[in-house]
């Protein structure tokens, strides 16, 4: 627990248990899951915790309340990671008043079989008076459920920013933020990104002195560098001049081809990130991609197909718009390569790619009728 202002207080739990959030997304540094208190007049809890933290959480509202009743219970996201313990909050407290909006009501009738008959609507622009805190609501529909919604607190200029601007890994872990705010975003909210750009616009309205989300740190100070990432990111825009060789390699040719451009473009003086797709985790793979302004894939061609993870990485890509870059293939197939061509396809429907013109084509291993292949690529690579 500790203050986020001399009235707000930070009561959520750090994870340590999990190893996959979300059933995909390594977490070898854990996950926080957060929640606030604002004391006031009246006091309002915003959000739960996933539902295995109840006890721990509902022990840290205890000691801040200090035997004071709270009025309201805000819920901005439906997920369980934050909804698991409503129905044990209203248990112990049974007279709050729930807050949230119309699909909020509806997916805790889904979740968990019961109306909250006392309860708060809200929509756009409602308004909730705590005392000197005045609470205003934002719709933030899709970043990333469709029932989320924000609270800017116009006292304090904070506000509780539900999913958005949250990072992997637990608050006792010290981390750099944007590495593991990059992965968090591009893997669960990627998707969205025209719904956070209209969030972005609407907090654009807002006076905002610190950012409270769900999870990971809350950020204070110079928001301009969180801000601007996440325009970045939600307008799929490249964070820079770098190039990534992604490739999926069986027996290590196409690994040294890979290299090998990797070590060329390099030279040109070109930033390079290489990842062996079967090996590096997909997720950082996947935000290095929309990190880099350009990307290189490299493939067997395996069962008359692309190999499992490149096609699954891909995939991964296109499912969250990966849009505006240049792309470049390298395909290998001892009697019949085709992985070239079944990778541009497979990103068909991706916006903006502009394809570099020169495949490599290798036949089992590399040769020297493959030099002025790779040549001509890196020529146009570093263009």
């Amino acid at each position: 627990m500790f203050n986020v202002e001399d009235d707000i207080f930070y009561v959520g739990v750090n994870d340590h248990s999990t190893d996959l959030f979300e059933g995909m997304y390594k977490v070898p540094d854990g996950m926080s899951y957060n929640s606030y208190i604002i004391v006031d007049e009246k006091i309002a809890v915003t959000d739960t915790v996933e539902g295995h933290f109840g006890a721990e959480w509902l022990a840290n509202i205890k000691k801040v309340l200090a035997g004071r009743t709270p009025d309201y219970l805000i819920i901005h996201h439906m997920e369980p990671d934050h909804s698991s313990n409503i129905q044990n909050f209203l248990r112990i407290y049974p007279n709050v008043i729930v807050v949230g909006n119309a699909k909020t009501f509806t997916m805790i009738k889904e979740y968990f079989g019961f109306e909250v008959n006392n309860k708060l609507n809200v929509a756009e622009g409602s308004v909730l008076s705590l005392g000197k805190h005045t609470l205003r609501f934002v719709m933030a529909p899709l970043v990333h459920w469709p029932e989320v919604m924000v609270t800017y607190d116009e006292y304090s200029k904070v506000v509780f920013s539900a999913d958005a601007f949250g990072k992997f890994g637990a608050l006792d872990k010290e981390q750099p933020w944007d590495d593991e705010a990059r992965r968090y975003y591009i893997g669960i909210v990627g998707k969205y990104g025209v719904q956070v750009q209209s969030l972005l616009k609407k907090l654009a309205m807002l006076d905002v002195k610190k950012i409270c989300p769900l999870h990971g740190p809350v950020l204070e100070g110079d928001l301009s560098h969180y801000i601007s990432l996440y325009d970045t990111w939600s307008s799929y825009r490249p964070e820079k001049d770098a190039i990534m060789v992604a490739y999926a390699s069986i027996y290590g040719h196409t690994k040294a081809v890979a290299e090998m451009l990797a070590d060329m473009l390099k030279k040109a003086g070109k930033e390079v990130i290489i990842a062996d797709l079967a090996r590096t985790d997909r997720a950082k793979c996947v935000a290095d991609a929309f990190m880099c302004s350009k990307l290189v894939l490299a493939s067997v061609t395996y069962n008359a197909e692309i190999f499992p993870c490149m096609r699954e990485f891909i995939d991964c890509l296109a499912e969250r718009n990966f849009r505006s870059r240049t792309v470049a293939f390298i395909e290998n197939g001892t009697w019949a390569p085709i992985s070239a061509k079944l990778m541009r396809e497979r990103l068909s429907s991706c916006k903006d790619i502009n394809f570099v013109a020169q495949t490599v084509k290798i036949r089992a291993a590399f040769s020297e009728e493959n030099v002025p292949e790779l040549e001509t690529m890196l020529n146009e690579l570093v263009k």
